[in-house]
């Protein structure tokens, strides 16, 4: 029988608690998880690919069938290209599941062997959000219950006028 390989993408600009989550409970139902940090060349972010990378790494470096990459075409053919039959997300809302459930169905059309498998996000991170967290942090508000350590570190050290400026994808 073939390992159970399944990609979770995201943009991670911050990685939250509510990411890590997933990438926990993605860790024990598949035999590796690879996370796809995406890379959008037009999006304007606060943390370049690399930072968010290297946040991503750092904040699921306890689990050792995760792996993170970055990655900048379609999730199907990511999920491709580390040879995983699953793709997993997350569903906070109501909005969430109108916006997966018309992508899954794309998805569906593109690489019908391809499953997508959703998690409900756990209660207590139902209502965090990387643009919540973001703006929390660009006014200075506390923001350590919502991030990994080494996230709401970086944030911190950004400051208020870090937040509010950001990076963008052409750095990379």
């Amino acid at each position: 029988m073939s390992d159970r390989v399944a990609i979770y993408p995201g943009s991670f600009d911050p990685p939250t608690n509510g990411h890590v989550d997933i990438v926990e409970r993605s860790s024990r139902l598949f035999d590796r998880v690879v996370v796809g940090v995406g890379r959008n060349l037009a999006k304007k972010t606060v943390f370049t690919a690399d930072e968010r990378i290297e946040l991503m790494r750092e904040a699921c470096a306890r689990f050792d069938n995760v792996e993170v990459r970055a990655f900048d075409g379609l999730q199907v053919e990511f999920a491709r290209a580390c040879g995983a039959s699953f793709i997993v997300r997350g569903i906070r809302a109501l909005s969430d599941f109108e916006f997966e459930f018309e992508m899954a169905n794309m998805n569906r059309s593109l690489a019908s062997e391809i499953e997508m498998v959703y998690l409900m996000t756990a209660p207590e991170f139902l209502f965090v959000s990387a643009s919540r967290v973001k703006e929390l942090a660009a006014f200075g508000a506390p923001i350590d219950k919502y991030v990994p350590a080494n996230v709401a570190k970086r944030l911190k050290a950004m400051g208020k006028r870090g937040m509010r400026t950001g990076a963008t994808e052409a750095k990379d």
